[in-house]
């Protein structure tokens, strides 16, 4: 068995108890090292431990391929919900055991900020930059996104300078591209880890540096009127 785990935002209260079960009866469990320190407390004694990072990741999803072959219990545990920003990790450990593996997913960041910020995701998209390869396609999707008068919860790319698309860059490029600069926005950092957060215009989030933990929050100019019934005169 091979089962990847969506972890949760970095509080082990957000795991599910499923995902919690599967990691204390695991003989495998693999992951980056900040996802990992996430369960740790849950890690048996007697399993063995995967720790990888971005440049040897290929090679130890591989050992964890050879484990689960052998007929061990694997898991491997990503950060959040595994469909919102780790989709390529997916992909990425289906071609290392070379077939479909069963997915648990999790409360991600993005859940988190909605409940934080009170918007509701029927009148918000969520689009993630935490991605390799183009980011142009998801960019003009932004764009579009607050053309069509929707909020928006970005996750950037924070991977390096050359490369990276953070919450100041995306507001430089969105006015580039003629919204608005008067868009009401947020930026929370480390959300449920003593977590901080930042209002602004999107014009002064241009100016606003912050971590790698981060997720933004563009609201639209026109929020959707409440659909419920009027209240009753008293």
């Amino acid at each position: 068995m091979i089962i990847c785990i969506g972890a949760g935002p970095g509080d082990i209260g957000y795991l599910t108890q499923r995902g919690a079960d599967l990691i204390r009866n695991a003989d495998v469990v693999a992951g980056f090292e900040a996802v990992l320190n996430v369960v740790r407390s849950l890690i048996p004694a007697q399993a063995q431990v995967i720790t990888m990072g971005y440049r040897d990741q290929v090679a130890k999803l591989d050992e964890c391929a050879v484990e689960h072959h052998a007929g061990k219990k694997c898991v491997v545990v990503f950060m959040g919900d595994i469909h919102f920003s780790g989709f390529q990790y997916l992909e990425r450990v289906e071609r290392a055991v070379g077939h479909p593996v069963e997915s648990l997913p999790g409360i991600s960041s993005a859940q988190i900020l909605a409940s934080r910020a009170k918007v509701c995701f029927d009148e918000t998209t969520f689009i993630t930059f935490h991605r390799r390869g183009d980011l142009s396609p998801f960019k003009r999707h932004l764009v579009h996104v607050l053309q069509d008068q929707r909020n928006a919860i970005v996750i950037p790319c924070p991977w390096d300078e050359a490369r990276s698309f953070m919450p100041w860059h995306i507001a430089a490029y969105l006015m580039e591209q003629g919204i608005s600069p008067e868009h009401p926005t947020e930026v929370w950092e480390n959300l449920t880890r003593g977590e901080a957060e930042w209002h602004g215009t999107l014009a002064e989030c241009a100016q606003h540096k912050c971590s790698d933990m981060s997720i933004m929050l563009i609201r639209t100019l026109a929020p959707m009127a409440s659909q419920i019934e009027p209240a009753e005169s008293k």
